[in-house]
């Protein structure tokens, strides 16, 4: 199963991405600087929920793609069974 992210998924997923990225180091910086341990914990939960919005948007995109494959009778060589394990074994990754 290739994943293709073009136009507005793209840049919807990296934003989320930089997002996270931008607050792990904010959180490397308050570990370093000795900030209250609340504070990082808030900052690393934000951290974590951009990084698993950003792989559900990954894995919805791939549904996505996965829905028009199957209507189309494109099947890629994989079996709807085989692709549906893939995707579901994706999902179950990020809970």
């Amino acid at each position: 199963m290739e994943l293709e992210l073009v136009g507005a998924d793209l840049k919807a997923v990296l934003n989320r991405l930089r997002r996270a990225q931008g607050q792990i180091s904010g959180v490397i910086r308050m570990i370093e600087e000795g900030r209250d341990c609340e504070e990082v914990v808030t900052q690393l939960a934000a951290a974590s929920r951009a990084l698993d919005r950003a792989g559900f948007a990954i894995i919805a995109t791939g549904l996505q793609q996965c829905v028009a494959d199957v209507e189309s009778g494109r099947k890629n060589g994989e079996d709807t069974d085989v692709m549906r394990a893939r995707l579901e074994k994706l999902f179950l990754s990020l809970a």
